[in-house]
């Protein structure tokens, strides 16, 4: 008989063999699991400091704005101007208006006339001790000596000789309103009256001068005897 020397297959190597697949195959999936974690893991972090980079910049952008209130108070600087403006208005208007009071007047009818018409010069003089302003159409009536009651209808204003603006009069100086007085004969329905002075209210002035010169008035209202111009000088 022949003996067969050759070993025999082990039973158990096919099964070695399978396990060893196992574990390759558990370690692979276990490597891949890993790296998915880590990416998750990186992604995560990635995010949130993206995240918080954010609102830093966000921040550091808003905090530009606030430089602009400071390029915005330039307009400080142009109050200046509006200031010397301002002091200016404030010595013009330190200068006080002529008053009654402070005033004195006289009529000069040296100036002729026409069409039964006697031009007049009204002048009022500062006679005070400091500047004022006149500025404007005067007042004037015909009145009775010491009285201030109108005789007939004040002056109407001349509108061809309006005011060229505020005249200051230092001490001593005066200014000239043309005063126009027609007839009283001229009008056949006149109720002639006769009036013994003249009283001028400056302009902006409730007081008021009396100047003492003769003329004949009409007490009727509706007759206009008297034309007055605005102060020159």
């Amino acid at each position: 008989m022949t003996t067969d020397n050759s070993s025999p297959t082990s039973p158990g190597t096919p099964a070695k063999k399978s396990n060893t697949g196992k574990v390759v195959a558990l370690t692979v999936t276990i490597t891949v699991l890993a790296v998915a974690v880590v990416l998750l893991l990186w992604t995560q972090f990635n995010g949130k400091n993206t995240a918080g980079t954010s609102p830093t910049e966000t921040a550091s952008a808003s905090a530009t704005p606030t430089a602009t209130p400071s390029a915005e108070a330039s307009p400080s600087e142009t109050t200046t101007e509006p200031t010397d403006e301002a002091s200016t208005s404030t010595a013009a208007a330190a200068t006080p208006l002529c008053t009654a009071t402070s005033l004195s007047g006289s009529l000069d009818d040296s100036g002729g006339g026409a069409a039964g018409s006697v031009y007049m010069k009204l002048v009022l003089s500062n006679s005070g001790s400091a500047d004022c302003i006149l500025d404007g159409y005067p007042g004037v009536s015909l009145v009775k000596a010491g009285t201030i009651d109108p005789i007939g209808a004040p002056a109407e204003r001349d509108p061809a000789a309006p005011s060229n603006g505020p005249i200051t009069l230092g001490p001593g100086q005066g200014a000239t309103a043309t005063l126009r007085y027609t007839q009283a004969g001229n009008y056949p329905g006149c109720e002639s009256e006769q009036a013994d002075s003249v009283l001028v209210y400056p302009p902006s002035d409730t007081g008021h001068l009396e100047i003492a010169h003769p003329l004949t008035a009409c007490s009727n209202t509706d007759i206009k005897l008297l034309t007055i111009g605005a102060f020159q000088q």
